[in-house]
């Protein structure tokens, strides 16, 4: 049995996606997770209220195609839910369903995530999230699938499988973990933390269109034309992520999982259903965010960690590493990013938001939901110089 099946999805029409969903499962065991009767959670990426066409969420036809072939292999229910940043509610949430055009879902024989219940998880056998709040609908599943969408990231590089579980913890909730886990390393712990507590059985990942560029909510909708299918949400990454151009080392969700030796250390020691260079995105618009530090770091601190070293290094990084500013032309003075930033490093000054790089962790929550796309991630001039 392959570890991760790749297959051509030319476009969102029904046949297209069930014979899409259909060859990538196959390889990697179909559906035979399903029991008669069970009932299975389908976590989509439903991020903001995001139409189909803006390629941030999971498409709805392919949300509908999944609920037809559960269900005819046995599931008594199928439920689609997603936390999305903002008010855990039914209010909040019914609108970005219909955004989302989760209708059609709907239509397929799926339930819409109502639950609105938050519990508690205590988990010994976390790396960092020994403690933490997730939305209550998962636990009235028997089974998660883990339906992402392959875009951009401004923190984590790119999101795909692994990040997508982030959306089991509730949206007002999710800037608190952001100050509370600010380095990327350790966020990227945290994300696989998640991963690794509600072991979804399958991982998909939506990229016949994914997003580019400003990711993952105001990029460019990117198409990419393939489904992506694996039992590990991590062996998933990694394969996707050398698709659009990206190393291990680049991401740091992959870092994590490769240091619980949850991935190998390359692609090419995974077993592959599909061939990888067909689908290559060679044109894709990453944010790199971390690359350029570590290059520098071996460049010139070489090995050791003398007290020295270690001040260089921390100067270097801060030097070096990536920031969210604001391009004042797009900026409506809306203030969201000052709302949503979870160090409170923004405020607003003559209705353009101000940024405390003191304050700043670098999370790009601001960047991730502001409504026009305004906030940028912002690469140093030295780094842009040192990539040449």
């Amino acid at each position: 049995m392959a570890q991760v099946s790749i297959v051509s999805c030319p476009d969102y029409t029904p046949h297209a996606c069930r014979e899409a969903l259909l060859a990538a499962l196959g390889p990697i065991g179909g559906l035979d997770f399903v029991k008669q009767g069970m009932r299975v959670a389908v976590k989509a990426n439903l991020v903001s209220f995001l139409k189909p066409e803006a390629g941030a969420t999971t498409h709805p036809v392919l949300l509908a195609e999944l609920t037809k072939l559960l269900k005819e292999r046995g599931a008594a229910s199928v439920v689609i839910g997603d936390s999305p940043g903002g008010l855990f509610t039914a209010a909040y949430v019914k609108n970005v369903y219909r955004a989302a055009g989760m209708h059609e879902a709907e239509a397929a024989g799926a339930e819409l995530n109502m639950d609105f219940s938050q519990k508690e998880a205590d988990d010994p056998a976390g790396r960092v999230a020994k403690h933490f709040t997730y939305t209550g609908w998962l636990d009235g599943c028997d089974a998660i699938v883990d339906f992402c969408k392959l875009k951009s990231h401004g923190m984590m590089a790119m999101t795909g499988a692994a990040k997508n579980m982030f959306g089991s913890i509730p949206g007002t909730m999710k800037p608190e973990y952001h100050y509370k886990y600010p380095n990327a390393a350790d966020f990227a712990r945290m994300i696989v933390d998640l991963d690794e507590y509600f072991k979804p059985v399958l991982s998909i990942a939506d990229a016949v269109v994914g997003m580019d560029g400003n990711g993952p909510t105001m990029g460019k909708a990117k198409h990419m034309g393939f489904l992506a299918a694996s039992r590990s949400p991590h062996m998933l990454d990694l394969a996707c992520a050398e698709l659009i151009g990206l190393g291990r080392e680049d991401v740091p969700t992959l870092e994590a999982a490769r240091e619980r030796g949850l991935i190998p250390d390359s692609w090419k020691e995974l077993d592959i259903a599909g061939d990888m260079e067909s689908f290559r995105v060679r044109d894709f618009n990453n944010i790199r965010t971390k690359s350029d530090v570590v290059f520098f770091g071996e460049m010139l601190l070489g090995e050791g960690s003398s007290p020295f070293k270690r001040a260089f290094g921390k100067l270097m990084q801060k030097a070096l590493s990536s920031r969210p500013n604001v391009a004042p032309k797009e900026c409506v003075g809306c203030g969201q990013c000052a709302s949503i930033c979870p160090a409170k490093a923004i405020t607003m000054e003559q209705k353009l938001p101000r940024i405390d790089r003191s304050k700043c962790i670098r999370c790009f929550c601001c960047q991730e939901f502001c409504p026009k796309g305004a906030m940028k991630v912002a690469r140093p001039p030295i780094a842009r110089l040192l990539n040449r």
